[in-house]
Order: C-alpha cells, then sequence, then structure tokens
C-alpha cells in the first residue's frame, strides 16, 4: 500500500473523531483506525484493514491479541487519489459479502459518502446533506464536517 495523502488523512481524522466521540458518549462499543487487521476468512486467510471501523460491544468480544476475527460492524473507506471505482466497489462487496453490517465510502474529491448496507441498499450523502446509518443509532453528522 502506498502512503495517503494529507488530505485522505486529515479526512479520516475528523470523521474518526466525531465518530468516536458519539460512540464514547452513549456507550455503542469501539472505534478504531489505522492499520487495524479484521481477519475475515481463513484457509486462505483473508485479512482487511479499513481507515475506521467501528464495533459493537457485541462483536468486540471476538477481538484477541492479533487480528480481530470476524469483520466490524461498520467499515469506513476514505479515498485516496489512487483508488479506482472498480477497486472501491470491490472492497466494498467484499466487507459486506464477509460479515460487515454497513460500509461507508467517503469520497473527498467529491466530498460525498455513500453508505452501504448487506441488505443492498445504499445510499449518497452530499456536502449539505446530514449523514445518518442505523449501524450507529442516533449518530448525525453534516457531511461538510467530516471534511472541514
Amino acid at each position: 500500500m502506498s502512503p495517503v495523502g494529507v488530505i485522505h488523512g486529515a479526512v479520516t481524522i475528523n470523521l474518526a473523531a466525531l465518530l468516536l466521540t458519539f460512540v464514547k458518549a452513549n456507550d455503542l462499543g469501539l472505534v478504531v483506525v489505522g492499520d487495524v487487521g479484521f481477519r475475515l476468512e481463513t484457509s486462505p486467510d483473508t485479512v482487511l484493514a479499513p481507515d475506521i471501523a467501528f464495533i459493537t460491544h457485541d462483536g468486540v468480544v471476538n477481538s484477541s491479541p492479533g487480528f480481530h476475527c470476524g469483520p466490524p460492524d461498520l467499515a469506513i473507506e476514505v479515498m485516496s487519489q489512487w483508488d479506482t471505482v472498480p477497486q472501491v466497489a470491490h472492497k466494498t462487496a467484499l466487507w459486506l459479502e464477509l460479515g460487515a453490517k454497513s460500509v461507508w465510502n467517503v469520497n473527498p474529491k467529491k466530498r460525498t459518502v455513500e453508505v452501504n448496507h448487506a441488505d443492498g441498499s445504499k445510499r449518497l450523502f452530499h456536502e449539505d446533506d446530514e449523514l445518518v446509518d442505523d449501524m450507529v443509532p442516533g449518530f448525525r453528522v453534516r457531511v461538510s464536517e467530516i471534511f472541514a
């Protein structure tokens, strides 16, 4: 993986801070960022690391000293300048196929967030919209705050 750019890093930390503040205040589970690996399959291993992940309290039980066994409830991918639409679509499908309940694709260039659910539904949020997802009950943030 190539290192990400400054915009990617800033967007990731902005969204992680907003999400973490809400999750902690409401005791909903765990938020992690960075190179945290999730083992989704074994023999052979499939390990993915989202930019940000949310795991409910029930999911935290599966954590061990190594990679987390199973997917996060919510995987958040912040697109970098090197990501292509087919790559993002493939990774999103893989997360959902292997057990994530929701995947957010954050696009700094377009200033949008696409929310994808395991049931196949999706919704695109623009800068003036308020981002909501039942995966994080009660969490609401104006999309523009993510890119501030």
